[in-house]
């Protein structure tokens, strides 16, 4: 494999994606849909966490070819949990297939699993989960859920025979096989581990340089590229562990891949 070859983003999981908010109040300190926001100025680093509802307006909801991510670029909370649903179910009734990802709000994936419990042919989930440690979660997704909300959340959609699958993406600690030991059991489909990307940059501009930087280049050393191939080597025959195109560039040039 090539570089060149490799797919980026969203378009590694689902040709299309579904979004319907303009900020996200789970304000994470990484997040490329807040640096945008910010640069072509729709938000600015305080206000990106006030949700607001973007224009459906000519928004298709027709039966698309392969999975829809639902949403890409915020995420579903008990402030926009009703429109999620609603929208959700006209996706749903034109026969598409939901890629679910979302950093779980137990009250959320319950009102999901409620509406659409006999729907798990076309709801797959995928809960961001880069930390067991909730002071390293808090660190860098402030106001999104504790480690034990997401946890819930995911052994919930496993209980109620959904497809459930997880993001490591950003992987946010040393600490993956403690994370690994905790969620793996309840993993139908797979577990994806990725790097954070343009961390320095993204960080200082979407918290107005007011992060530590010293935990900026913590995480940083902690995924240098040596500490990348060891845990690329202890879990790559691993069948439920997909790699991001961040640790694959990586494996790539490394001849690992």
């Amino acid at each position: 494999m090539k570089k060149k070859d490799l797919k980026f983003g969203t378009k590694e999981w689902a040709p299309h994606n579904f979004n319907f908010m303009n900020g996200c109040s789970n304000d994470c300190v990484y997040c490329y849909a807040k640096e945008m926001s910010i640069r072509f100025k729709r938000k600015t680093p305080d206000t990106w966490k006030e949700e607001e509802k973007v224009s459906l307006k000519g928004k298709s909801f027709n039966k698309k070819e392969g999975n829809i991510m639902f949403p890409s670029s915020h995420d579903i909370t008990p402030g926009n949990i009703n429109l999620a649903l609603d929208l959700m179910e006209k996706l749903i009734n034109s026969g598409n297939t939901l890629l679910v990802v979302t950093k779980p709000h137990f009250s959320c994936i319950k009102a999901i699993i409620n509406k659409f419990e006999t729907k798990t042919d076309n709801i797959f989930f995928r809960f961001t989960i880069g930390s067991s440690q909730n002071t390293v979660l808090h660190l860098w997704e402030p106001n999104a859920p504790s480690f034990n909300e997401r946890f819930s959340s995911l052994k919930l959609a496993y209980d109620k025979g959904f497809s459930t699958s997880i993001s490591c993406e950003p992987l946010l600690d040393n600490k993956f096989d403690i994370l690994y030991q905790i969620i793996e059991p309840y993993v139908t489909d797979s577990i994806w581990i990725g790097k954070m990307n343009m961390a320095s940059r993204r960080v200082k501009i979407n918290t107005n340089s007011t992060f530590p930087i010293e935990k900026i280049e913590e995480l940083t050393n902690w995924q240098c590229d040596k500490n990348i191939i060891e845990l690329y080597v202890k879990y790559n025959n691993n069948l439920k562990i997909k790699w991001k195109e961040s640790i694959k560039k990586v494996a790539i040039e490394n001849g690992l891949l």
